[in-house]
């Protein structure tokens, strides 16, 4: 019997094993980067061992450090979690050489199927050959072999756009799962990612656990996922779970994973087998009432799975939680997590607690909150308003799209497919708040200190407030006289520091606030106190480039110095943060008059970059300084 386990993981994943473990009675062994000494999954763990270093290839992707923590915490058993060195044969054989239980499945088949490439021809299949892509084969897909996430992978629909294409996503790739090996094959436009579940034991037992639709997706990155997968004939979703099984039994799979597809006309077109857990597990084990954490650490223990699964109740759905800013194209944000509270209703995966710091290193992803319920549309009914309801206080993220996402009528008639955001995206973000937040905000701020202290003697003079909400500057007046709080056109039925309660038009709201240094949140629409009077130190050189997140400059374009001259929209540099590349381009055609950062500078958030002067109306620019990747 296995009777501790090291989590070779970190954030929520390791959370969510960590949980497993407890309720089994199994004592639990967090690895842990310099970055990540007080997070939550080495405080929550029985015993910690640092990996010293903060980058992914100095910690979580040393399988010798990872595999000699075990040893030395006295672990028997090693669970890879997902990412790092989920998929990497070798790290596998280092466990089991040690004498320690791979909670996973067997080296050989995480060799035949962790690689995409080798996948595609075990399944019969080739990819492209990058040298030979023509005109023809466009669009075509860049695609890392190892890993997953959206990491490495481009679309490219312009053959002159395949090289660049190739080198950013080698260099994504090897950053983000320490193999830059890439391949090409042919991008199915606007098809359903579907996926399949398996899981299997030493006893050659095969479950298809269902489908799950996976096709709501930016940048190739899942952001709600539903299981089953909605709308799908008998015959397809029978030969969807045959075909898993097959590949599951082409390479004596055993333990948890994951087959997945494209699905398009009524066709399904195999993508990949992941051998190992899914971030989106949970959606199945609502509806199979499985843990399949439990069941995976069971068939490590050499226990067996009975001859047919569990029935399949319900519908359940998830969201992905990320801190990323789409004011700024979704760049990764960084800052404290003050608050996350989600209603009892759903479920809440996350390896954060209140009061943590969300950094650079690592991804974006804050939580995955699923719902489930008897059918598909109370499930999305359900999570849309727990989502809505949720306590939120940090850095911006990316809950408003979520909501509008589940609430829209493509998604809700399941008519989606991986062109949702393409088509809908401008919609969903658009920029909507509550237009009586900064009043909220401004008589919540006017009763904190003595209750006294905003009184005047002059009640036609008012009192003012400025602040920055949707990117817009509001003012809002009120006026405390001897008989309270008072403003134009609303009622003020109650007010103190956490919250406000406003009569508008007959109907009363309720504002909860909460003010963290110069942020505000009231309800789900966030601010920023502004002072009185701008302060001239915080004023920037007009077209100036400011990093939008902390990071590391990992390449600036070509032949760029100052006094380059650049065309609007043109990359100039690189930011690697979050283990994403992210390009900073020119604001405007014109000449770059200040080159402030180099390759490997570490920059904070708003450090100017560089200045772009733009070019008078009728002259063009002179030279350029490379190309987009």
């Amino acid at each position: 019997m296995i009777t501790s386990v090291l989590v070779a993981n970190r954030g929520e994943i390791a959370c969510r094993i960590f949980r497993t473990c407890a309720e089994s009675g199994i004592r639990t062994v967090a690895v842990y980067s310099d970055a990540d000494e007080n997070a939550l999954h080495a405080r929550v763990a029985d015993t910690a061992v640092r990996l010293p270093g903060t980058t992914p290839a100095d910690t979580y992707l040393r399988a010798d450090l990872v595999v000699k923590a075990a040893v030395n915490a006295g672990a028997d058993a090693v669970h890879p979690g997902y990412g790092f060195l989920s998929e990497n044969a070798d790290f596998a054989r280092a466990v089991l050489d040690a004498g320690l239980v791979w909670i996973g499945p067997p080296p050989e088949a995480i060799e035949a199927m962790a690689s995409k490439t080798r996948a595609k021809e075990l399944m019969g299949l080739a990819p492209l050959p990058h040298e030979a892509v023509t005109e023809a084969d466009l669009p075509v897909l860049v695609k890392a072999a190892a890993g997953g996430g959206g990491r490495g992978m481009r679309i490219v629909r312009r053959l002159e756009e395949l090289s660049a294409a190739l080198e950013s996503a080698r260099a994504e790739a090897a950053s983000a799962f320490g193999d830059g090996e890439v391949f090409v094959e042919p991008y199915v436009e606007n098809g359903r990612h579907v996926e399949v579940q398996v899981l299997a034991d030493t006893q050659g037992t095969v479950w298809a656990l269902g489908t799950r639709d996976c096709s709501l997706q930016r940048r190739h990155q899942k952001v709600i996922e539903e299981a089953p997968a909605p709308g799908l004939s008998e015959a397809l979703e029978n030969e969807l779970k045959a075909l898993a099984v097959r590949a599951a039994r082409a390479v004596a799979y055993v333990g948890a994973g994951t087959v997945e597809f494209l699905v398009a006309d009524g066709r399904a077109h195999f993508l990949e087998m992941n051998t190992r857990l899914q971030v989106e597990h949970p959606v199945t084990e609502a509806v199979f009432g499985l843990d399949l954490v439990a069941e995976q650490i069971r068939v490590a223990e050499g226990g067996e799975l009975a001859s047919e699964p569990p029935r399949a109740r319900g519908h359940a759905v998830e969201a992905r939680l990320y801190a990323e800013d789409p004011a700024t194209d979704w760049t990764p944000q960084t800052g404290t997590l003050h608050r996350l509270t989600v209603p009892d209703a759903v479920r809440l995966d996350t390896g954060y607690d209140d009061g943590d710091e969300i950094g650079v290193h690592y991804d974006p992803m804050l939580a995955k909150i699923v719902a489930h319920a008897h059918t598909r549309a109370e499930a999305v009914r359900k999570l849309a308003g727990a989502l809505e309801r949720t306590t939120l206080h940090g850095p911006v993220t990316n809950r408003d799209l979520l909501i509008r996402s589940l609430r829209h009528e493509e998604f809700a008639s399941a008519r989606m497919d991986t062109g949702f955001y393409d088509r809908h995206l401008a919609e969903l973000t658009a920029v909507t708040s509550d237009p009586y937040a900064p009043l909220a905000a401004a008589l919540a701020e006017a009763q904190q200190g003595s209750r006294f202290g905003g009184w005047r003697n002059l009640p036609s003079q008012p009192q003012r407030k400025r602040y920055a909400m949707a990117g817009q500057e509001v003012e809002v007046a009120y006026f405390h006289g001897r008989t309270g709080l008072t403003a134009d056109g609303v009622r003020i039925v109650h007010a103190d520091p956490a919250l406000v309660v406003l009569e508008i038009d007959g109907v009363r709201h309720r504002f909860a606030v909460a003010r963290y240094g110069d942020r505000v949140h009231v309800n789900a629409t966030t601010l920023t106190a502004l002072p009185r009077f701008p302060d001239p130190e915080d004023q920037h050189a007009p077209g100036s480039l400011m990093a939008p997140m902390p990071g590391t400059v990992v390449k600036l374009a070509d032949g760029l110095i100052t006094g380059s001259s650049v065309r609007a929209g043109e990359p100039l540099l690189w930011l690697e943060a979050m283990k994403m590349q992210h390009r900073v381009c020119a604001p405007v055609t014109g000449t770059v008059t200040a080159l402030q950062v180099t390759e490997g500078q570490q920059v904070e958030v708003g450090t100017v970059l560089a200045v772009v002067q733009e070019t008078p109306q009728g002259r063009g620019a002179a030279s350029t300084p490379g190309s987009a990747t």
